[in-house]
């Protein structure tokens, strides 16, 4: 039987949710690249026209070219949900502080060889 929700491994998830936030708003594009499974099935989808990415590498040329950006935003209502020991979903609203509009961020993380991994991100803002 699924064991859903095992304590430790949500911990592990949300540290690793965690690092990726961390890197995200302070523009560690590196340590952002290091958390996506490096393999051509990653998939990224963006907010704006143009920013769907279907690779590793992909996802890490854009974050390279795009270059540092101001991103400080307040989370809230943040669910992260496992399934066993090596899958889980990371899902929250966040309040962009330039904007004051609400945006919507999932993440599908897969335990790898080399820690947690997000496999598929999906951002969308508000109007």
């Amino acid at each position: 039987m699924l064991e859903i929700d095992l304590p430790d491994v949500v911990q592990e998830l949300t540290d690793a949710f965690n690092a990726y936030e961390r890197a995200l708003t302070t523009n560690d594009i590196a340590k952002v690249n290091d958390l996506f499974w490096d393999n051509t099935l990653t998939m990224r989808y963006g907010i704006r026209e143009g920013e769907h990415h279907y690779s590793h590498a992909a996802i890490g040329e854009f974050r390279i070219k795009r270059g540092a950006v101001n991103q400080p935003r307040t989370l809230q209502n943040l669910r992260i949900t496992t399934f066993g020991r090596d899958f889980g979903v990371a899902n929250t609203e966040f309040i962009v502080a330039a904007l004051g509009k609400v945006g919507r961020q999932s993440q599908t993380w897969m335990r790898t060889d080399r820690g947690w991994k997000i496999v598929s991100a999906h951002v969308s803002i508000g109007q």
